[in-house]
């Protein structure tokens, strides 16, 4: 098992959370028609073409509401003690795993020395560290870095999104640990694309692809900007603690939080109070300071406690022990 993640678990019951907490239906269930749809799609586009058109936030691909309702039961039936393949019930609940220390292997995949080639230092790692830490300490989640690796691939680091045979090649050499450790790779994602992760539901069938990649110059002190102070690496490892995009599902909702604002659209920049999703039936603004939605990384600077609580249970039922 390698260095193993030192926990902090507490029952079910103690915790104090519902299936409702992580539930799909606690998001609601109003479907958007095909006209306000349109809408939201030209308005995204407006949006991200207003001086954020070279980039790309996230490459993680969506789950659909089915597969969203699948990993929702799963989960559930896994905190209720029952089997993840839908049992009587009937055992005891395991524990929920709600923090710890994660431990990090970082891989550096470059086409040559110098920054500009992907061979970014190790201060900038140190510094996406830090940056990881805080965003996450309020949650009972730390980082810990424990090696970092150094490949000159050209391949590799111009082909690490979008070519599968690549990237499995890639994550194959390089990934080290379990399930409860995180490999992040940095290189050059095409497509303007900062960085893209997989999900705790996807370890058990693909392993060796479990991980996070990211621009090499979004990490803090990189050149992306405005997407260069390390929270595109805080959003992946959102996606990889088992979270969706805000504004998964529209203003009918979709990330299986319930606390966090409806949101028609990812939004673009630091559009404060902005509200895409009006009346009675959406409360709030849009969440647009939260790690999840698009926005710069100066205007992001949260998590909810919902998100919290899908976190913690998405690592207990596909990471912890696995």
């Amino acid at each position: 098992m390698g260095r193993l993640l030192r926990l902090q678990i507490v029952g079910l019951l103690v915790l104090g959370l519902g299936v409702g907490t992580f539930g799909l239906a606690s998001c609601g269930g109003v479907e958007e028609d095909e006209g306000t749809l349109t809408e939201a799609l030209s308005e995204n586009a407006l949006e991200h073409a207003n001086g954020h058109a070279s980039f790309q936030r996230c490459g993680t691909p969506e789950h659909g509401p089915d597969e969203v309702a699948r990993i929702d039961g799963e989960v559930a039936r896994h905190l209720n003690g029952s089997s993840a393949k839908g049992g009587g019930g009937g055992g005891t609940p395991p524990p929920v795993v709600t923090g710890g220390t994660i431990g990090v292997y970082f891989h550096v995949v470059n086409q040559g020395a110098g920054i500009e080639n992907g061979d970014i230092p190790d201060q900038m790692i140190a510094d996406q560290l830090a940056r990881l830490n805080v965003a996450y300490a309020a949650w009972g989640w730390q980082f810990e870095l424990l090696g970092i690796d150094r490949t000159t691939n050209a391949t590799w680091y111009n082909g690490c999104y979008g070519n599968t045979s690549v990237i499995t090649a890639m994550k194959t050499a390089l990934r080290q640990g379990t399930a409860q450790h995180l490999n992040l790779y940095s290189c050059n994602p095409s497509s303007g694309i900062l960085g893209y992760a997989t999900f705790p539901s996807s370890y058990a069938s693909a392993p060796k692809l479990d991980g996070v990649v990211l621009l090499h110059s979004s990490l803090p002190g990189g050149s992306a900007a405005p997407y260069n102070l390390g929270a595109t690496a805080t959003h992946e490892i959102g996606h990889w603690m088992g979270l969706y995009h805000t504004f998964q599902g529209g203003c009918a909702g979709g990330d299986s939080v319930s606390d966090t604002a409806a949101e028609k659209s990812a939004a673009y920049g630091c559009p404060i109070n902005r509200d895409t999703c009006t009346g009675n039936r959406y409360p709030g603004v849009d969440p647009i300071t939260n790690f999840m939605d698009y926005t710069d990384d100066v205007c992001m600077n949260e998590f909810t406690p919902g998100q919290d609580a899908r976190m913690d249970a998405q690592f207990s039922a596909y990471r912890y022990g696995k």
